[in-house]
């Protein structure tokens, strides 16, 4: 199924909730809106014919300007060989997306990166605290306004 039907499905599903499908490229991808996220990806692992049964990455985009984290979703179906990228976006003064880790276990460590890293909180996660970076660090590196002078080495305070 090419990008471009497996989005027809989504539209014909959900309506507003799915935003267009952008210009032609490497990897498509659709906006959705964070309410209806948990649904759509259910869906598309679900539903036969789409059935994309593997979160390939989970990932963010930090946008100042627009006042916007993206996270972006990769998804892909081994059965049928496709895959479709989703995107939500988030208030970047205080970022909050439901998990997919109920979805796709593989989610919760990528989930947990993204909050570690650009601070976006996944609600209903079952154990989100951070992954690569030490309990005591300040801030979320990633972001595009993190100071310099605060980067702080990527070890632990007793190292």
């Amino acid at each position: 199924m090419t990008p471009q039907e497996i989005h027809e499905r989504l539209r014909t599903r959900f309506a507003e909730a799915v935003g267009p499908l952008s210009e032609p490229r490497i990897d498509p991808f659709a906006v959705v809106r964070a309410d209806a996220l948990v649904e759509v990806c259910r869906f598309l692992r679900d539903t036969p014919g789409l059935e994309m049964d593997f979160c390939e990455d989970l990932t963010a985009v930090d946008w100042p300007k627009r006042n916007v984290i993206e996270v972006v979703y990769h998804l892909f179906s081994y059965r049928h060989r496709h895959g479709l990228v989703l995107k939500v976006e988030a208030d970047r003064a205080s970022p909050q997306v439901p998990t997919v880790e109920g979805v796709w276990k593989a989610a919760n460590w990528m989930e947990r990166e993204v909050w570690d890293l650009y601070g976006v909180r996944f609600t209903g996660h079952p154990d989100l605290r951070r992954i690569l970076l030490y309990e005591e660090f300040q801030g979320h590196p990633l972001r595009k306004d993190y100071p310099k002078e605060r980067r702080q080495p990527l070890v632990g305070p007793n190292n």
